[in-house]
């Protein structure tokens, strides 16, 4: 693979051309570097007038020019930066709302864009508009530091997002493939809590990162939401804090090679904004959300660029995690150990959805209370994450497990970051008021993975009672 420290003037005027489908990788990187190397002189003034436009007020980052922006401070949307993206309810995700091109959906308002969700009726039946725009075609870039000041409406079922997509998603192939950068999203379920993700694969593989505000949600105030995007890394900020770093990401077709890193985040993209209603993840609105206030506002966009980046980079190997003496996976499987159940390491109890309860560590058991089960069976969780899993091996989990009545819970070995797949299913299992060895065993016969996670839901089981866990072990056997 060849590889060229990149003009940030050529890298935001690359255009890929062509899909994988023709041409092995390799040839793909020469077409690429021709692509770099033959920008015209034309184009590269035309790129220098741009980003001389003079801005009052931007602050920009140390090592970095600036390559476009959009403060919207006009009367209407500047279609030579943004496109509007039509499209029909439950395109995507399951999601409700018609996207239009109508002004009652995206507007511009005291300097600030305003994508509007709105509640109608058709049909005899509720009918949801909203609002998406992309700059596709318009301002693609290639690595650069993109910067977004906004503020999210609060209201079950309602979806913002600030994200990042290939000018040609067919380079690479179809999503996930082609690589996806979320800048931002927030429920307006769960207001104190962002997300910044990467998606890539395939099979279907995310990194996700999330900052937690105290006292205060996101819809608020507004608030900076950024992300620096490298050839080797990237990282994500809200209000100049850095949350999540990723270097690790891949691009394949199911059951071949690699392309090579850093594929496919390697290609032009472009940012989008739009504010979604229901769907897969969020749910669907209720009667306690208020469409009269459902606007997702953005104060401005901001991209800038350094001079060049090194694209000779190398994608860091992987990190298994080292088995005990007794081979097994598990550290403090026995609890023998006080440790702080809300951090990352080992053991940590979590809440979701409704979920309330409690978690202690004592006389070499873990105690798991439960005040609210929740809406759904993660409600109430422990995990234990960083499983390696290696393809072609197998596997053997067992636990004690016991409650105050007899009650259900869930086990299951899962996938964070390869789109939450299950390498031991998800398995529901009846304990009671004895204490008893529950035994699984479950081949590995997906990619390597060495970020698997171990799993005990107790959410929205039809059941609070206690739930007492001891001698956890994952073990290879095979």
């Amino acid at each position: 693979m060849k590889h060229y420290k990149i003009s940030a003037l050529f890298a935001a005027l690359v255009v890929l051309t062509g899909c994988g489908s023709t041409g092995t990788s390799s040839e793909a990187d020469s077409s690429q570097s021709e692509a770099v190397e033959t920008t015209t002189a034309e184009e590269t003034e035309t790129t220098t007038a741009q980003e001389e436009t003079p801005v009052n007020d931007i602050d920009v980052p140390d090592g970095y020019t600036l390559l476009w922006n959009d403060e919207f401070d006009g009367d209407a949307l500047d279609e030579s930066i943004w496109n509007y993206e039509p499209h029909e309810p439950g395109w995507t995700n399951e999601e409700l709302q018609e996207y239009t091109t109508s002004t009652d959906n995206v507007f511009l308002r005291d300097g600030n864009l305003v994508i509007k969700a709105v509640k109608s009726e058709k049909d005899g039946s509720d009918y949801y508009t909203s609002g998406k725009v992309t700059a596709q075609n318009k301002k693609d870039f290639t690595y650069g530091k993109v910067v977004a000041r906004a503020k999210v409406p609060a209201g079950q079922g309602l979806w913002p997002a600030i994200w990042m997509m290939p000018q040609d998603e067919s380079y690479y192939g179809q999503w996930p493939k082609c690589g996806e950068i979320d800048i931002m999203e927030v429920l307006g379920s769960r207001l104190s809590t962002a997300y910044g993700t990467l998606h890539y694969g395939e099979p279907h593989a995310e990194q996700q990162g999330v900052y937690e505000l105290e006292g205060e949600t996101f819809a608020d105030d507004f608030h900076e939401y950024s992300v620096e995007w490298e050839p080797g890394e990237m990282r994500w900020y809200i209000d100049g804090n850095l949350y999540h770093t990723v270097n690790d990401w891949f691009s394949a077709v199911e059951g071949e090679d690699d392309k090579p890193y850093p594929a496919p985040f390697d290609q032009p993209f472009f940012v989008q904004m739009n504010l979604a209603v229901g769907g897969t993840w969020p749910g669907n609105p209720d009667e306690t959300t208020d469409f009269d206030n459902a606007e997702f506002e953005i104060d401005y966009v901001r991209v800038f660029q350094k001079p060049e980046y090194d694209t000779n980079v190398s994608k860091p190997e992987a990190n298994y995690r080292e088995a005990l003496e007794d081979g097994n996976y598990i550290f403090n499987g026995d609890f023998s150990e006080q440790e702080d159940l809300t951090d990352d390491t080992n053991w940590k109890f979590m809440l979701f959805e409704g979920g309330e309860g409690s978690a202690e560590i004592k006389d070499n058991m873990i105690v798991i209370q439960t005040e609210n089960e929740g809406k759904v069976d993660y409600s109430v969780q422990l995990v234990q994450p960083e499983m390696p899993m290696i393809k072609g091996r197998k596997y053997r989990v067992s636990f004690d497990a016991w409650a105050d009545e007899s009650r259900d819970i869930i086990v299951c070995v899962s996938a964070p970051n390869a789109g939450w797949i299950r390498y031991l299913q998800d398995t529901t299992l009846t304990i009671s008021d004895k204490q008893e060895t529950y035994t699984y065993e479950f081949d590995m016969n997906d990619k390597n993975d060495p970020l698997g996670r171990l799993e005990f839901n107790l959410g929205n089981r039809g059941s609070s009672a206690t739930v007492y866990l001891t001698n956890v072990r994952l073990e290879e056997i095979g």
